[in-house]
């Protein structure tokens, strides 16, 4: 017999296997039952040992359950013991901490990116080479800060993106959700605190994997503007308003 949801009363919906081919139906979230595109959802498979493995590439061989792409959903998950249903009790115990670790991947998974978009060209560091790339064409793409970037080399460089711009910004993210450390390993140079993405296939994958580590951990999107130092990531304002 087919295990039940208790909460909906519906059969847990898992996939016949890995996303293949350009066109992909639409999953259903195991938590909220809501319908959606693969990209906003994490898919989970079962290890031979019965681990549920967070697929983020959506590759892995075998049946797989979908979870909204937020890290308050995959807890609820936990919680709720919704994976456990999913794969008909075949599923092992599942560790508290599975959101942190997502976290961590989806963090590593951008780290990564970096590191091929700096072997593709497409990332300038250190100060003042960020400053000059710039004022240069074709600027930048997007901003990235160490963690513990100092308020004030901040300022300085969106400060010199409004001088391009003539006073406003056309919606250049600011990446700064990884450490200096992080930062490092991705480039392979030490004490990175600032660079910056300029345009190019490497940087439209990068800030790819950032938007989906933003959306993970639920960060709204912030405003910086010189004279401001921001404490959440986010974009700067497009021109004529935020």
């Amino acid at each position: 017999m087919e295990a039940v949801d208790i909460d909906t009363g519906e059969e847990p919906a898992l996939d016949a296997g890995p996303v293949t081919g350009r066109r992909v139906p639409q999953r259903t979230c195991i938590v909220t039952r809501a319908v959606q595109a693969p990209e906003a959802m994490i898919r989970f498979v079962l290890g031979p040992d019965g681990a549920v493995v967070p697929d983020l590439r959506a590759r892995l061989p075998g049946r797989g359950a979908w979870v909204t792409a937020r890290r308050d959903a995959v807890a609820e998950a936990v919680k709720r013991r919704q994976f456990q249903r999913a794969f008909r009790g075949k599923a092992g115990p599942v560790p508290a901490d599975l959101p942190d670790q997502i976290a961590a991947l989806l963090r590593d998974d951008l780290r990564q990116a970096i590191a091929l978009a700096n072997k593709a060209g497409c990332v300038v560091a250190g100060f003042s080479k960020v400053e000059s790339a710039i004022g240069s064409e074709p600027g930048v793409a997007a901003l990235i800060h160490a963690a513990e970037a100092s308020p004030d080399g901040r300022r300085k460089l969106v400060a010199a993106l409004h001088r391009r711009h003539g006073g406003s910004i056309s919606g250049i993210p600011i990446v700064d959700d990884l450490s200096e450390d992080e930062l490092d390993m991705a480039l392979g140079r030490d004490h990175v605190i600032h660079a910056a993405l300029v345009a190019g296939v490497g940087a439209t994958g990068c800030l790819a994997r950032w938007r989906r580590l933003r959306s993970f951990e639920g960060a709204g999107t912030a405003v910086e503007e010189p004279g401001s130092a921001r404490d959440d990531g986010g974009v700067l304002p497009p021109p004529g308003g935020a």
